[in-house]
């Protein structure tokens, strides 16, 4: 057998999503000049409402008022209050949500698709290429006659990465669902005939075309991702793609042949955006590791167990896979902008039921979610809720259970705020009575000294610390992991914004996830957006200089990994109670809420091992840099101590969960 060629270095470069409807490129430009335009007038609005935000009803008020000069050219038009992520129009999200812009069309008179591309104000960070067919939705394709119709009135077109036949192959593998379509990756001089090498010697099955499109400036190579399920042996699966291009130095076009570049503002507001991961739900996750270690090189980074990724009888596998590029990050501006490493996270479904489980029966393998870096992830997603009220369009993004921040209990008080138990539970009975802590034990986001003070009995007030500590039991959580290195205004965003926490070593990663993108309808299942921070440590190494930042500084939250799966499944569960609310079904509402409350009590009872788990793997991973063997031997064992701990915590509620459902099942059994 020949010699493996070795690894060719990649770098992320784009996705490529395939929509129903990509309107006229001049449609995107009036909403670009209302949004700017728009932020001009909100400079006023921003001054009167202090460091609180916006305030939203004269910013409301300042958007209408737009549309004398502009016009609505938004594609659904709605108060705010009635904003749902289904039926969306992805680029218009990015336009209000994240401002971000169109640099780039491909819109030829003589083809059947319309491309746009999408970025944000560094152009050489996220690029979001957008294609639909002109006349037909991506489920119209799937339809045998109307397949037929296309093909034969359509040439081929003049760019083979925007021809309609793609969008038919992807929406027949996808349910005739919209969805990420393709992964691309620029490669160096030459990388394309060494990764054409290794996909023809291990894993032919794969190649979507017989030789690489050449192009002037470009040379492009198309393999699928996946297989349909044994590595090797089984057929490709043909909906996703990996995409590798070279790009000659004089190329003239704009990430892609066929895309021209074009004129764009950004806003003040705008911040650049970089590729961070991008994240897959396979049925082998083992045969995708190996696939992308054969033919690039990539290995493991991180694997998340099945106790760890498990809500209720939900549970997945999941392993960080990803290549070592030789790349010295020297401050934070470099590790903000490096897009050299690349992560590929994979998922794969170990149950019946759960999120991943369903979109791989709902849509197939494919690309769960894609994820970027930004430099002030607090005040992006302020302003983009704070664009949704004002509005009506742009992102809503996954809730997350307030007990995930903090929460006040009587335990707490008498433990930590050293109150007599009766003073304590005469404490809590004072904030319920002042409207100040809800029937969970949630404090007001709103609640301030003045009016704890009030609430509280005349002893209390006096007593040191008391009204200091119930005002951080609103992210008592986050501090215990921050202690004061946020402040109060900080911490106070985060949890508004309900942005997740997760610190490795001294490397701080906050992450947020949008509702689903490309839903056509409420209910389906459909790929989401994150965006994340990463706070890289700047302490010095034992000569006194400043250590090198790792790229992935922060981690992958694996306190967040369970979070994020939690909450998934909480916001189903709440959507659904509120479509039987609607319908009169109390029982079904009844059972809904049993599911919130089981998900949200393992949330509360997993985080501290999850801790406990991030710190022991932080500890052993310090303790291998040193060369100590005996020390990380020592940290993993606590890892595995915790990790078995969370095991036993998911089987508690996987178990809940089953008796539930069982009880759901018999109880409509006996009313029909």
């Amino acid at each position: 057998m020949p010699a493996v060629p070795s690894a060719v270095a990649v770098r992320f470069s784009h996705i490529h999503v395939y929509t129903d409807h990509v309107r006229p490129l001049l449609e995107y430009k009036k909403l670009e000049a209302k949004l700017n335009d728009f932020a001009v007038s909100l400079s006023q609005v921003e001054k009167s409402a202090g460091e609180a935000g916006l305030d939203v009803a004269s910013g409301r008020q300042a958007w209408i008022m737009q549309g004398s000069k502009h016009g609505d050219p938004v594609k659904r038009v709605c108060e705010p209050d009635d904003f749902k992520p289904s039926g969306q129009d992805l680029v218009e999200q990015l336009l209000v949500g994240m401002g971000w812009r169109v640099t780039g069309c491909g819109d030829d008179a003589d083809s059947a698709t319309r491309s746009v591309l999408l970025t944000s104000s560094d152009p050489e960070g996220v690029r979001f290429v957008l294609t639909s067919h002109k006349s037909s939705r991506l489920d119209q394709l799937v339809s045998p006659e109307e397949a037929a119709a296309k093909r034969s009135r359509t040439e081929v077109a003049k760019f083979d990465h925007f021809d309609a036949e793609h969008l038919r192959r992807f929406a027949t593998c996808h349910n005739g669902r919209q969805g990420i379509a393709v992964l691309g990756f620029v490669v160096p001089a030459g990388g394309l005939d060494s990764i054409w090498a290794k996909y023809a010697e291990l894993h032919p099955k794969l190649i979507l075309s017989e030789s690489a499109k050449v192009y002037a400036g470009a040379k492009i190579l198309e393999v699928y991702a996946y297989y349909k399920g044994e590595t090797g042996s089984s057929d490709a699966d043909q909906g996703t793609v990996l995409r590798f291009i070279e790009v000659a130095e004089d190329a003239a076009f704009t990430v892609l042949p066929g895309l021209d570049r074009v004129e764009a503002k950004f806003g003040s507001v705008s911040q650049p955006a970089y590729c961070d991961h991008w994240v897959s739900n396979v049925i082998s996750r083992t045969g995708f590791l190996k696939t992308l270690e054969d033919t690039l090189g990539f290995t493991p980074k991180v694997d998340f167990n099945a106790g760890v990724v498990a809500a209720g009888e939900a549970q997945i596998e999941s392993t960080v896979t990803g290549n070592s590029p030789d790349v010295s990050l020297q401050d934070k501006q470099s590790a903000l902008k490096d897009q050299s490493q690349v992560y590929l996270p994979i998922n794969n479904a170990l149950s019946e039921v759960g999120h991943v489980n369903i979109f791989l029966r709902e849509i197939g393998q494919g690309v769960q979610h894609i994820a970027s870096r930004v430099e002030d992830l607090g005040a992006l997603i302020q302003r983009a809720n704070e664009n949704r009220k004002m509005t009506g369009a742009g992102f809503s993004f996954l809730q997350v259970p307030m007990s995930y921040y903090g929460y006040l209990t009587s335990k707490q008080l008498v433990t930590d705020a050293k109150l007599a138990p009766e003073a304590a539970e005469r404490c809590l009975a004072a904030l319920r009575g002042a409207g100040l802590l809800d029937s969970k034990n949630i404090v007001a986001l709103d609640a301030t000294k003045e009016g704890v003070t009030a609430a509280l009995p005349e002893e209390m007030r006096q007593q040191p610390g008391v009204i200091e500590f119930i005002l951080r039991a609103r992210y008592s959580n986050l501090y215990k992991l921050l202690r004061d290195h946020l402040s109060e205004e900080a911490y106070l965003r985060i949890v508004r914004n309900h942005i997740l926490v997760d610190i490795q070593g001294e490397d701080l990663l906050l992450q947020i996830f949008t509702s689903k993108i490309l839903m056509r309808n409420d209910g389906e299942e459909a790929p989401f957006l994150e965006f994340i921070q990463r706070i890289c440590s700047e302490s010095l190494d034992s000569s006194g200089c400043p250590r090198k930042i790792k790229p992935g500084c922060g981690g992958f939250g694996i306190r967040n990994f369970l979070t994020l799966f939690l909450s998934i499944e909480v916001s189903k569960a709440s959507g659904a109670r509120a479509e039987a609310e609607k319908r009169g079904d109390h029982r079904a509402a009844s059972f809904e809420v049993q599911r919130v409350e089981a998900f949200t009590a393992q949330l509360d009872e997993s985080n501290p091992i999850l801790t406990a788990i991030s710190d022991a793997m932080t500890a052993e991973g310090i303790a291998l840099e040193k060369g100590d063997t005996q020390e990380a031997q020592k940290w993993a064992a606590e890892k595995t101590q915790g990790n078995q701990a969370l095991q036993g915590v998911s089987a508690k509620y996987k178990a809940i969960m089953r008796e539930i459902r069982e009880a759901e099942t018999a109880g409509t059994a006996a009313a029909s």
